[in-house]
């Protein structure tokens, strides 16, 4: 008997010891300290982002060393950019973008395998519930710029056409502004709408050639860019959301070849395999078919979405 209790425990576990808890602050040990403080009750979830975040800030302030009025200024820079948020500008947003955390989360977020169509930055000036359009209908209001005619069509992985697909569509006008920052200037919805692909997996509607335009840099953002002699301009580009049940929802641009700004995008948005070609056509009769002035530009498109993840 003796032998057998033995034998049973030496097989039980050795007890883990308990953590050591941290509760006084040092520089040695700040990030354990601030980690320690999250009760059993912590969502885990939750508890990981902040831990990770706070680990990565912690060693930020330890390597940079920042004076007291530089934490302040940061602060207040931030305390800046919120009250510059609104319904229509979204500085935070911006921020983001402009330090590449944006195109990280959605590059990291939506990697193709198989050759689907690229993601890239929602951008700060899209609006929900544009206006649904038939296919051929025209979403430049303001009559401004060349005129394009945007066609193609939306496939998945195996390039078979997906009908039904949604597409909403928002571009700037020949001036670099979105209608949301002309108010009363361009006609409210001015180049955006919302398309269905039809039983072919088509879609086509008309448009104006896109322009490149300065992000709004009058503010928190434009004064981070301006001290680090950055460029403010996003290269000429038309927005895509493009989705379709059962499968993964891309939002994209395309861009147009001949811009200047494609290598120096300020929110590093531009991916090689979004850049379009866009054709100049000089052919009365096609125009005509197309309802289109001629000449015009044109360009095709294909979306490919990939199966949406169980």
């Amino acid at each position: 008997m003796a032998k057998a209790a033995k034998k049973v425990a030496k097989k039980r576990p050795a007890k883990k010891p308990a953590r050591k808890m941290s509760y006084y602050f040092t520089v040695k040990d700040s990030v354990k300290v601030v980690q320690d403080r999250s009760g059993p009750k912590a969502d885990k979830r939750v508890k990981y982002l902040t831990d990770t975040l706070v680990k990565h800030l912690h060693a930020f302030i330890k390597e940079a060393r920042p004076s007291m009025n530089e934490w302040m200024y940061g602060i207040n820079f931030l305390t800046r950019t919120g009250h510059l948020s609104t319904d229509w500008r979204q500085e935070f947003i911006l921020l983001s973008d402009t330090l590449g955390v944006s195109m990280l989360v959605e590059s990291l977020n939506h990697s193709k395998m198989s050759g689907e169509t690229e993601s890239t930055v929602l951008g700060p000036f899209y609006i929900a519930n544009a206006p649904h359009y038939p296919n051929g209908a025209n979403i430049c209001l303001d009559g401004k710029g060349a005129p394009v005619w945007v066609h193609g069509r939306v496939l998945d992985s195996k390039r078979r056409p997906i009908p039904g697909a949604k597409l909403d569509v928002w571009q700037a006008n020949e001036d670099g502004f979105y209608d949301v920052q002309q108010k009363g200037v361009q006609p409210d919805m001015n180049l955006r709408g919302v398309f269905e692909s039809d039983d072919k997996g088509r879609y086509y509607f008309r448009s104006a050639y896109p322009k490149f335009y300065p992000i709004p840099y009058d503010g928190s953002v434009g004064d981070m860019l301006k001290a680090l002699d950055r460029n403010p301009n996003r290269p000429a580009h038309l927005h895509f959301i493009v989705s379709a049940p059962g499968y993964e929802t891309v939002t994209t641009h395309i861009f147009t070849p001949d811009c200047p700004w494609l290598k120096d995008d300020a929110v590093f948005g531009v991916k090689e395999s979004l850049i379009a070609d866009f054709k100049d056509v000089n052919d009365a009769k096609k125009a005509a078919e197309l309802g289109m002035p001629n000449p015009f530009k044109s360009v095709e498109w294909n979306f490919v979405l990939s199966k949406e993840k169980k």
